[in-house]
């Protein structure tokens, strides 16, 4: 059974920084392979792509709101799997819970993502 845990939220103020992370366990290969996905969810929005890394290779796509702020990786190759989000910069219209989403197309759209953890809140304080 794959599963997706995410930490690393938290409280900062502006100009902050924080770096999410996503254990994907269950998976039998390498996150190389995958689509990956990180989004994210304001009060009384809908969800939103934030940044996405390509199957494959290494190719990512960011949202214009966290270009030059926002970067993802992943390290694929251990057994315990994992996705970062390193989120530097950090403003107060960052503030939301952030998903991470595994087996996509690497995009910002979230239909097509199988498998998505339960979110970590992220409080961006001015």
């Amino acid at each position: 059974q794959v599963q997706l845990v995410e930490s690393g939220g938290g409280s900062v103020q502006t100009g902050g920084s924080l770096r999410l992370s996503c254990a994907v366990s269950g998976y039998p290969v390498s996150l190389y392979y995958l689509g990956l996905g990180w989004f994210r969810q304001a009060p009384g929005k809908g969800r939103e792509g934030v940044a996405g890394i390509a199957p494959r290779g290494n190719d990512t796509i960011y949202a214009d709101s966290v270009k030059g702020r926002f970067t993802i990786s992943r390290d694929g190759d251990k057994r315990i799997k994992t996705l970062y989000l390193q989120m530097n910069n950090l403003e107060p219209e960052d503030t939301a819970v952030y998903y991470c989403a595994a087996a996509g197309n690497g995009k910002l759209q979230p239909a097509g993502y199988v498998y998505w953890g339960e979110g970590t809140q992220v409080a961006v304080s001015s």
